[in-house]
């Protein structure tokens, strides 16, 4: 097999997972992203998940992709809706969601306009000839966005932190950039005169008036490339706007539940969630790092969002699931917990989802 058919084979999952196994050097090697004293997730040189599970490394990796559980994915996924074209501002009581792809969605609420880790580029992956292709194309062209006030970084994978996009909304709408430890360093790599706030677990930033951010804990992992695993934090946000509380998820383990949990007990609920579906088979390689449905579903109840955009599936091809297992698998839990199919929504590219009001 030669190197270009072999970063092909691996894709983004062998780039994060043989950087796993640079870890004790990288470790002698200190954090290049970031330094601080030391907490209950970062133990001085790396972060961690508290009691929780490390990823896996590069036997893990191998036994994964020799085994015979890939489903194929068709060339073209192609969303039933249309590309959508947002409105400029939404104000009120509204709170509308238009998907672009993947885990990129924007958020419009209290007048201001928020991505989520946007991703335009064609592969989520460092190398333009290899890695996980877009099956679809965004649900919204670039031209088409309204202004974009802020933008959610969750974490460093591909999938979620692409350069090239963050660069453009730079050149575009010099928003401010949101992100947990660490990544404003692979941010600033490539947008050196970007405004970033950069958040720790269990931080709380005033955005505008009445609108405050408040960054929590996710089951997850960060790298970019070979020696830099667990340098970046990871996280899941809360939008906390006079319209209701949002909770963002990029990427995250079910973890027992123990961070929905704790969502609801610190927020008391949400009017949305919007939480990964997608990217979980084999589940004895994936269980730590991503969440299959009927456990996106368990979070739904456990967090108390009274509705869920579904992200995280149908437009990058990480893992062994077909493309449309995760919606079949998706209203079977649903199905199964009574829960009105409406309330979760696995979106598609282009989809506008205004949320009901808590009130309704």
């Amino acid at each position: 097999m030669n190197r270009r058919n072999f970063f092909k084979w691996t894709g983004l999952g062998a780039l994060a997972a043989l950087g796993g196994g640079m870890t004790a050097r990288s470790a002698m090697a200190g954090n290049k992203y970031y330094s601080g004293p030391q907490s209950d997730h970062f133990d001085g040189t790396l972060f961690f998940n508290p009691d929780g599970e490390e990823p896996s490394g590069v036997f893990n990796l191998l036994r994964w992709k020799l085994g015979n559980g890939n489903v194929p994915w068709p060339e073209t996924f192609a969303s039933p809706f249309n590309q959508a074209t947002p409105e400029t501002r939404v104000s009120g009581d509204r709170l509308v969601v238009t998907m672009i792809g993947h885990a990129s969605m924007l958020i419009q609420v209290a007048g201001l306009n928020i991505l989520t880790d946007p991703v335009w580029s064609e592969r989520t992956s460092p190398f333009s000839f290899a890695g996980p292709k877009r099956v679809n194309p965004p649900g919204v062209r670039m031209g088409d966005l309204p202004p974009i006030d802020i933008v959610i970084v969750t974490h460093n994978h591909y999938d979620h932190l692409d350069l090239e996009t963050l660069w453009v909304l730079q050149g575009r709408d010099k928003p401010r950039f949101v992100t947990p430890l660490g990544n404003d360093a692979i941010i600033r790599s490539k947008v050196p005169d970007a405004q970033i706030t950069v958040m720790d677990w269990g931080g709380r930033e005033e955005m505008a008036p009445g609108v405050v951010f408040h960054c929590e804990p996710c089951h997850h992992w960060s790298a970019r490339g070979l020696g830099d695993r667990r340098m970046a934090l990871w996280a899941a946000f809360v939008v906390e706007t006079p319209a209701s509380k949002i909770y963002h998820v990029g990427d995250t383990g079910f973890h027992e539940g123990i961070n929905y949990r704790a969502a609801q007990k610190k927020h008391g609920g949400f009017r949305l969630a919007n939480l990964p579906v997608g990217a979980y088979e084999p589940r004895w390689f994936m269980k730590a790092q991503h969440q299959n449905p009927e456990e996106a579903v368990e979070g739904m109840q456990l967090c108390g969002a009274a509705f869920v955009a579904g992200h995280h599936w149908g437009t990058f091809k990480l893992t062994d699931e077909g493309v449309e297992e995760p919606v079949q698998a998706l209203q079977a839990a649903l199905d199964s917990r009574g829960i009105p199919r409406h309330r979760f929504q696995a979106m598609r590219p282009g989809q506008v989802f205004e949320v009901p009001s808590a009130r309704a």
